[in-house]
């Protein structure tokens, strides 16, 4: 007779406190050799619990309300939520209208994979469940960043930087499908790269998360395998999709329907989000030390005055 699977380890805060002396050690070592990454390894850390925390209470509503609408809003989320985070944090430079175009390029990738792979190659019905689909979009969505980034950094660097050679093409009576085209080609091979890397090692190096998850959460080894098979191909499609997606609509701004590189489109300053927090804070900084100054400067006003008295009372006896 088969053993009945044991029950999950129940994992306290603790846990998570003993864990995150790992993330220490790390810091400790940056600080020592001068990496200088303590302070974003702790900073991402301490994003992570946060984060994390508030999904598993949202989640646990959703997932009791069981409802296709709650679900939506769920995966409109992220999708968002994973645009903020491209365009905001992870780009170094970005151009006019970089915010819709990346948003549109997760929705078509993100969604119609989820739905069709969750429906079809995973033969869950309806869909929409919510303890299925919900995580399915999120390793999508986190899939998706990657890409993006990586493609749009590639092309905004060549556009901006080595401009000369897609003015050349244009000179000689190229269109900007044909000027563009080495760039595009280059920029997705780039970003599909760290996929084709991912499954080529995975199974015989590395047993990635979903596998090691659905055993921990009692599924047969082989059920797992499948899974994670299933999950593989659906995040190298959907990567492909969205990066094919941005990187046209980054070359069609970057380069106009006149045939003109638009480099001043490009932006390569900080997000207006960071630009406004370093603008407050020099501010408060500055407010500070204005106020410190006042002060100490009156001080040493008043001692300066009062020495001066004592001097004159001296020499007049």
């Amino acid at each position: 007779m088969d053993r009945a699977p044991e029950a999950t380890t129940h994992l306290t805060w603790s846990n998570v406190g003993l864990a995150f002396s790992f993330i220490l050690f790390d810091a400790i070592v940056s600080r020592t050799y001068g990496l200088g990454v303590g302070s974003s390894l702790v900073t991402a850390a301490v994003r992570c619990v946060v984060q994390l925390s508030l999904v598993a209470l949202v989640l646990q509503k959703v997932f009791e309300a069981n409802n296709p609408w709650a679900v939506a809003g769920i995966a409109a989320l992220l999708n968002l939520m994973g645009t903020t985070e491209t365009v905001i944090n992870k780009s170094k430079k970005r151009y006019v209208g970089m915010f819709p175009a990346v948003l549109l390029g997760m929705l078509c990738s993100t969604i119609p994979v989820s739905i069709l792979g969750i429906r079809f190659a995973m033969s869950v019905e309806p869909f929409w469940k919510p303890e299925q689909y919900i995580p399915i979009v999120g390793m999508l969505c986190g899939s998706t960043i990657s890409g993006i980034v990586i493609s749009t950094t590639y092309v905004l660097n060549q556009i901006y930087e080595n401009r000369d050679k897609v003015e050349m093409y244009l000179a000689f009576g190229a269109s900007r499908f044909e000027a563009c085209k080495p760039i595009a080609t280059e920029a997705l091979r780039i970003a599909l790269t760290p996929n084709i890397n991912q499954m080529s090692v995975i199974g015989i190096i590395a047993i990635p998360g979903m596998m090691t998850g659905a055993i921990l959460g009692g599924s047969s080894v082989e059920q797992a395998a499948r899974l994670q098979m299933v999950i593989m191909f659906m995040i190298s499609s959907s990567t492909a999709l969205s990066s094919i997606v941005t990187t046209v609509l980054a070359l069609g701004t970057v380069v106009d329907g006149e045939h003109r590189v638009r480099s001043d489109r490009i932006d390569v300053r900080k997000h207006v989000v960071w630009r406004a927090r370093d603008k407050a804070v020099d501010s408060v900084i500055n407010g500070v030390k204005g106020a410190f100054k006042k002060v100490t400067g009156s001080d040493r006003t008043v001692s300066d005055g009062q020495g001066a008295n004592g001097e004159r009372d001296r020499l007049l006896g």
